[in-house]
């Protein structure tokens, strides 16, 4: 006999303080039909219904400057849409990267947005600790050949070693067949009503709804042994020095 969801399941946590950025990282410019976007709405869909507050933007549309410095107009770009887009990743308790796989890997925008959260990496929260701890992260990958798994693996890691929270099962994805084929959104491709997609989708929008309520709950990640702010101050906690072993 199937084991029903247990019926307090949605009153454990509130989601209606959370606040979640969703950065579409398509090569198309708006108003051009994206089917990355197609999934995002389904992912921003269930967190809305639980009342999170979501915020889309699609990178390719902003002046991202490339670089891995906070503000590349101090490094010689006339503009760079960086700083503000870092303000709207700063007040989201939940990030997710979504974009396109080309040959067999994320695509440029994707890695280009990668490198501006890591330009930003070494600033620190109020606690002494990297800017991203206590914020959770997810990704969203689409395409019509084989890589949803290894362009997770890359934007999953990366967010993992900027300070973000993985939560279990925190991807999602539709490729098709393999081969040239219809994309997600094309008619016929069966993406939209695909079961293992629409599952994986679901699994990974309620886990970073509940990472990231845990994590609110608990005022983030515990400052302790992670302060980067003691370690170049010289503090140390004692098991972590040689000469208190």
């Amino acid at each position: 006999m199937a084991v029903p969801l247990a019926p307090s399941t949605e009153d454990v946590y509130r989601y209606d303080d959370l606040h979640a950025l969703f950065v579409n990282c398509t090569l198309k410019p708006s108003p051009q039909l994206s089917h990355t976007q197609g999934l995002v709405d389904r992912s921003r869909a269930i967190m809305e219904a639980r009342g999170v507050t979501t915020e889309l933007v699609r990178a390719v549309d902003q002046d991202i400057a490339p670089g891995v410095y906070p503000d590349m107009t101090e490094h010689g770009f006339a503009t760079d849409a960086w700083p503000t887009l870092y303000e709207k990743v700063m007040a989201a308790d939940i990030l997710v990267l979504a974009g396109p796989i080309w040959l067999g890997d994320n695509s440029s925008v994707t890695k280009q947005v990668i490198e501006r959260l890591y330009s930003c990496s070494s600033l620190l929260n109020t606690q002494g600790q990297y800017a991203y701890y206590g914020r959770v992260g997810g990704c969203l990958i689409t395409g019509n050949e084989d890589g949803v798994k290894h362009c997770a693996m890359n934007v999953l890691y990366s967010l993992q070693h900027l300070g973000y929270t993985i939560p279990p099962q925190a991807d999602a994805g539709w490729i098709g067949a393999a081969g040239p084929g219809p994309s997600y959104l094309d008619p016929g491709s069966g993406g939209p009503g695909n079961d293992f997609t629409n599952r994986n989708t679901s699994f990974m929008t309620w886990n970073l709804m509940h990472l990231a309520a845990l994590l609110k709950r608990a005022g983030g990640i515990p400052a302790y042994g992670n302060q980067r702010s003691e370690w170049d101050a010289g503090c140390r906690p004692e098991a972590d020095n040689p000469e208190h072993r």
